[in-house]
């Protein structure tokens, strides 16, 4: 099996075999079915549109998604557990962050009020809201943590700078840090709430903030756990509210994926991808993009040169460090995030859900 690999390293011709079946084969699926490498499907019994994705293992993960929903699995997504945290029907959940299989913190996106942070200790039982956004200016679109205490949360832009929230015990408090540091952000410019992945971390405390909707699509890098920030131009398409960069993901503090284009449907992405090998501060176009939008993006375990992208129209390989990519599935996927035991899920519209089987 190509997967035990991974733990030594991937070959990247092995991988781009393994994931190389046929889209519709893959795509429909049953988890675990056949044997098949690719993304089998599993069960969530739940039709919401999951854009909030946080793997354990290859047997624990949780999602959230649209009418407050927040589902949990323990058994590698044979059965769904509905741990939706009361009273939340009418919030919009697009990312949520998971320390193990009982603790973990969602973020609900929208104006004013309808920005919250809940915290839960006991796998989705009950919740505490631990933060409410009360700024009608302010806009919270993702959230990450360094570790299991140490984390961050950003709004899009008020009064022309990036807003960042901290916390320093696991998100059961948050406090906006001071703005000096932020630099200032383009006239339209904001964060995409698409896959919980516009802000992203690695390590202790270097993370980086993705924007697009501006004359050109940007990455903000913190090295200090957001009070102090450098901007960079990304290669993928600007100059319309609809493209920007929409996922990042960092393998270490210098090696880091961005992913994007545009998200309409009738639109072209032509350069939906780019990499870095400086840690932000400069960007490289993949030489072959993937062929059309991608808003999620995510790092194989125990590989340094192999990844996957994903989008509305399918999921995309690269086995080179982001430098070429190619189409393996034509599912439908939002979001995409893997752990160190060889555990991969995928997450998306109408209930989807699949984990990487082999």
């Amino acid at each position: 099996m190509w997967w035990a690999g991974l733990a030594v390293g991937v070959s990247g011709a092995a991988l781009a075999a393994a994931l190389a079946v046929p889209a519709q084969a893959a795509d429909g699926a049953a988890d675990g079915a056949g044997g098949t490498p690719g993304w089998h499907l599993t069960d969530t019994g739940s039709d919401a549109r999951f854009r909030g994705l946080a793997t354990v293992s290859r047997r624990a993960a949780w999602v959230a998604g649209s009418g407050g929903t927040v589902l949990r699995t323990a058994d590698g997504g044979r059965s769904w557990r509905d741990v939706s945290p009361a009273g939340a029907g009418e919030l919009e959940f697009r990312d949520i962050e998971a320390f193990d299989g009982r603790r973990a913190v969602a973020l609900a996106i929208g104006e004013g009020e309808a920005s919250r942070i809940y915290r839960t200790e006991d796998g989705g039982a009950h919740w505490t809201e631990s933060f409410r956004n009360t700024d009608p200016r302010a806009f919270y679109d993702c959230v990450t943590f360094f570790d299991s205490r140490h984390g961050l949360a950003m709004s899009d832009p008020v009064d022309g700078k990036y807003r960042i929230l901290s916390t320093g015990d696991g998100g059961s408090t948050w406090r906006v840090l001071p703005s000096d540091g932020m630099p200032a952000a383009l006239p339209g410019e904001a964060g995409f709430a698409a896959s919980g992945q516009c802000l992203v971390s690695s390590g202790p405390r270097d993370v980086w903030l993705a924007t697009g909707g501006g004359a050109t699509a940007r990455v903000l890098h913190s090295a200090d756990r957001g009070v102090h920030w450098t901007v960079t131009d990304a290669t993928l398409p600007g100059g319309d509210p609809a493209r920007g960069v929409f996922g990042l993901a960092f393998r270490d503090r210098r090696h880091g994926l961005a992913v994007g284009g545009d998200y309409r449907a009738d639109q072209p992405s032509p350069r939906a991808a780019a990499v870095s090998g400086d840690g932000g501060r400069s960007w490289r176009q993949a030489n072959t993009p993937p062929s059309a939008y991608r808003s999620g993006v995510a790092w194989l375990p125990h590989s340094r040169s192999a990844a996957l992208a994903v989008g509305p129209t399918g999921t995309d390989l690269t086995t080179d460090g982001g430098r070429n990519w190619r189409t393996v599935d034509t599912g439908s996927y939002d979001t995409v995030d893997c752990t160190p035991d060889i555990g991969c899920w995928a997450a998306g519209e109408r209930g989807r859900v699949a984990r990487l089987d082999f």
